[in-house]
């Protein structure tokens, strides 16, 4: 599998796009203005505890309060120094008993905000590195989970080495990433040295810093492509702007150069998403309705709750027999919504209603692809099996807003329903509304002012139901269009 990353950046946007074997997979988005806040460690101030729901809010200088759950604070041992989550199996200590209102508090962002909600925090303080996730409050030693097994134990043991060294400033857990497992020590001590620098940089200024202020802000989506992004099959990492080429070469070079090797300057004369056709795929990324090769398709409905996602077969005959038909539009399926939760950035739960298959090897062959195509996300899933009703429940760890929910927003008319009333049903709503002002009002006329194809339709086929209301309240009734204005939004003016 070969991947190219392509980036194209503007003073108010950053657009990045993951292109795996010619088709798009990920697409990450920042504006200068709207800026992510997930890894922004915060000194924030409690301003009310909520023991009922065991959560605190907590003020960090953002528009909403943030969120902090009681499984999200760093508890201590008794007789102990190290603070610690509660074990497994252990109820937490309650939360009205660690925090109080007008409390200063050290806090990292782990959810942005997304929609009503505030951002969500946790008093467990991580730093991501280049090769490390270092973990000031705790000496657990760790390695990634997509690292192989019969190498972890290996590698916790250097690990453990380096991170204890005394004469280096020792103390502080740490966690390897995945591309830290052919690293040298050299280039773990060197990375190991610069967290806890950050560290100490966080810890002098919550001393010096009031409360609801930033402490340390986390790496630009630029610099997160090569820390998080470049993996092994990363072939190029292609960039439009020669300036921030320039900068993040030097940045590469300084933490990551495997990856700042791969940096290259794009200088064709076509805008580089065009390569791809990258912006036509942040449309459909956009729309519900997603079309398999096969002539099958699926149906996206994002709700705040949870994402559906429905399979169908549309014109594809192909196969031999139905039950052959159904397969293999579900194995195309299997695949197409992997792509489309990593395309679109859809976590929380996610339904996917695959057409029912009568036979037990189908389903198995259908969950066993979905889950290999799972496996290439970086973002964390979990997968259950098939329903009694033949639906597949699954998760995804949601971070940041979704692609549609940053490029978008409710529709003014419809207010994210999807659909508003027919001009037929307005004209009635006009006439009982007529009804009721009569009945309290005595003008010399009434006017109606509506969108045109509500006054066209009181013109033609309701036009005898307008003059027939007219009779009966003993008025006037006059039209006026209100050009612009949204078909379920009218006005009656009395004059």
């Amino acid at each position: 599998m070969q991947q190219d990353i392509l980036i194209n950046w503007a003073p108010q946007e950053t657009r990045v796009a993951v292109v795996e074997n010619g088709a798009v997979q990920e697409l990450h988005v920042e504006r200068t203005l709207e800026r992510g806040l997930v890894g922004n460690v915060y000194l924030g101030r409690v301003s009310r505890v909520l023991p009922g729901m065991q959560s605190a809010f907590i003020d960090i200088g953002l528009e909403r309060a943030a969120f902090l759950h009681v499984a999200d604070v760093w508890q201590r041992q008794e007789g102990g120094e190290a603070p610690m989550f509660a074990r497994k199996g252990e109820p937490p200590v309650p939360i009205e008993k660690q925090v109080f209102e007008g409390q200063s508090l050290m806090v990292q962002v782990i959810k942005d905000p997304i929609g009503s909600k505030g951002a969500r925090l946790s008093t467990q303080i991580s730093i991501a590195g280049r090769l490390l996730v270092f973990l000031p409050q705790d000496d657990h030693i760790g390695v990634s989970q997509k690292i192989p097994q019969q190498e972890r134990d290996t590698l916790r043991a250097r690990l453990a080495v380096l991170a204890g060294d005394k004469a280096a400033g020792g103390g502080g857990g740490f966690i390897l990433r995945t591309n830290g497992e052919d690293a040298s020590d050299a280039e773990l001590a060197e990375d190991i040295a610069y967290l806890r620098k950050t560290w100490a940089g966080i810890k002098a200024a919550a001393v010096r810093l009031p409360p609801q202020s930033i402490l340390h802000q986390d790496l630009s989506l630029l610099q997160r492509v090569l820390r998080d992004i470049v993996s092994e099959a990363t072939h190029s990492i292609r960039i439009d702007s020669r300036e921030q080429f320039a900068l993040l070469q030097a940045f590469g070079q300084e933490f990551m150069p495997q990856a700042a090797s791969k940096l290259q300057l794009y200088k064709g004369e076509r805008p580089i998403f065009d390569l791809y056709a990258i912006d036509e795929e942040i449309g459909r990324a956009l729309g519900r309705r997603v079309d398999l090769k096969s002539g099958g398709y699926l149906i996206v409905d994002q709700t705040e709750a949870l994402t559906t996602i429905d399979v169908n077969t549309g014109g594809y005959v192909g196969a031999r027999n139905f039950d052959d038909t159904i397969f293999k539009t579900n194995l195309e399926a299997a695949g197409a919504i992997a792509r489309q939760l990593r395309l679109r950035n859809l976590g929380g739960i996610v339904i996917a209603d695959f057409i029912d298959m009568l036979r037990e090897d189908h389903q198995a062959a259908v969950l066993a692809e979905f889950k290999k195509q799972l496996a290439r996300d970086r973002v964390k899933t979990m997968v259950g099996g098939f329903s009694q009703l033949g639906l597949v429940e699954m998760t995804r760890k949601r971070q940041r807003e979704s692609l549609a929910h940053m490029l978008c927003e409710p529709c003014p008319h419809c207010h994210g329903v999807g659909e508003v009333k027919t001009a037929r049903t307005i004209c009635y709503d006009v006439l009982r509304e007529l009804l009721r002002e009569a009945r309290q009002f005595n003008p010399r006329e009434f006017r109606v002012i509506a969108a045109q194809q509500v006054i066209d339709l009181f013109l033609d086929e309701e036009s005898q139901h307008l003059a027939g209301l007219s009779d009966f309240i003993g008025k006037p009734i006059s039209l006026q269009v209100e050009a612009g204005v949204g078909q379920e939004q009218y006005d009656i003016v009395l004059l």
